[in-house]
């Protein structure tokens, strides 16, 4: 019999985005099941991956009643399913993940962090945050940064003692499918299309952003830059891929009314797949204020963008600045301006980052060997725990 590991997130957008097909993979070694909110949606995932789903509803704010609701259904689970491994991602589900855990006495109990809102708190709610934090490194077996410098972030704040940490390969939760990341005959033409649709033409440079638009995503700053520069490059535009989120960090208003009336920003809300605007952009703009192991930069990278990134987490890992993209200070909108004005007006620059961009992503960050280390990193933890999978 194969061992039971449960993937648990928040919400199942992250299983779907965050890990796709590496729960799939993993099936092969292992009985996978994968747990988190919106029933509907977990089931067209189990149905992807090729794996078990129980819905568990989770939310993403301070909730202490749904909370213990869900801490004694996964609690449950835990008990009758007997999982040896149990990993968790995100905040929320790392939390109440490993809280019932604990509570049940499994063996092998793993967090991977992959960003922190606490690094934008203040307060008491930075003091609550920190609690929770250390509270779910505290109750797990090992803990995983995806980033080189997260890692270093957790010593630092003493959330947890150096020898429970653990940052897989390069970094990343995932690695990138460079295989799909990359222009074939459909993205092709489903990039023609949408030009025609967005009214762009070859003369336009398109700036891209792909992510939720919030207030830590930089977006404040970067709709500030763009409207600067379109002054002397009115041939410029702003493509935003990403849904508004005005419940837990919403835009000013001043800020939405722009994004919503200029005629220069595109906005089209969130896409399933990325792919054909990264393949109708010239360059990708991140100017996040806090990120784990973001997968837009190396998706952008692998459609030969030029980033620019903030001095921060994971982006300057996966970007070197003036090799594959540009970085800037966090909430610097002038900063911003000007490699966003060095990307139109420097030729050399633009195409050397272009041509470094694909090959520096996928020798450090290919998928396939990723989830080979992973698996390898469950198989040892396994060995000491006495059970091997007969699979492999």
């Amino acid at each position: 019999m194969k061992p039971t590991l449960f993937r648990l997130t928040t919400v199942p957008l992250s299983l779907d985005k965050l890990l796709g097909g590496q729960m799939g993979f993993m099936s092969t070694y292992f009985d996978v099941t994968g747990i988190s909110s919106d029933k509907q949606y977990l089931a067209r995932i189990g149905a992807k991956e090729g794996i078990a789903v129980y819905n568990v509803e989770m939310t993403r704010k301070i909730t202490p009643l749904k909370d213990l609701v869900a801490i004694i259904k996964l609690y449950k689970l835990i008990k009758k399913y007997k999982p040896l491994i149990i990993h968790t991602h995100t905040p929320k589900a790392g939390l109440l993940g490993m809280i019932a855990a604990g509570l049940a006495n499994a063996p092998i109990r793993l967090h991977t962090v992959a960003g922190m809102p606490l690094m934008e708190a203040r307060g008491v709610k930075r003091k609550i945050l920190n609690i929770t934090e250390w509270l779910t490194y505290r109750l797990a077996t090992k803990v995983y940064p995806n980033s080189k410098n997260l890692k270093q972030f957790i010593v630092d704040n003493k959330f947890c003692l150096p020898a429970k940490l653990k940052v897989i390969g390069n970094g990343s939760s995932n690695g990138i499918d460079a295989d799909h990341f990359k222009p074939n005959g459909s993205t092709i033409r489903k990039s023609i299309e949408l030009k025609s649709e967005l009214r762009l033409t070859d003369d336009n440079f398109v700036f891209l952003f792909v992510g939720r638009l919030v207030k830590d995503k930089g977006i404040e700053e970067l709709v500030k830059a763009f409207l600067t520069i379109h002054k002397q490059y009115p041939h410029i535009r702003l493509l935003l891929v990403g849904p508004f989120e005005h419940e837990l960090d919403p835009l000013s208003a001043s800020c939405v009314e722009q994004i919503e009336i200029n005629e220069n920003i595109l906005s089209v809300g969130f896409q399933s797949d990325v792919r054909p605007y990264l393949m109708l952009s010239n360059a990708l703009v991140f100017p996040s204020y806090r990120e784990g192991f973001p997968n837009v930069p190396m998706q952008a990278g692998c459609f030969d963008l030029p980033c620019i990134v903030s001095d921060i987490n994971g982006c300057n890992e996966i970007i070197e600045d003036g090799e594959n993209g540009l970085i800037i200070p966090v909430k610097d909108t002038v900063a911003l301006k000007v490699s966003m004005e060095r990307l139109l007006t420097d030729k050399l620059l633009l195409l050397k980052l272009k041509a470094n961009a694909r090959r520096m992503i996928v020798d450090r960050y290919e998928q396939r060997y990723f989830w080979s280390l992973l698996l390898d990193e469950y198989q040892e933890l396994l060995k000491n725990h006495g059970t091997v999978s007969q699979d492999i």
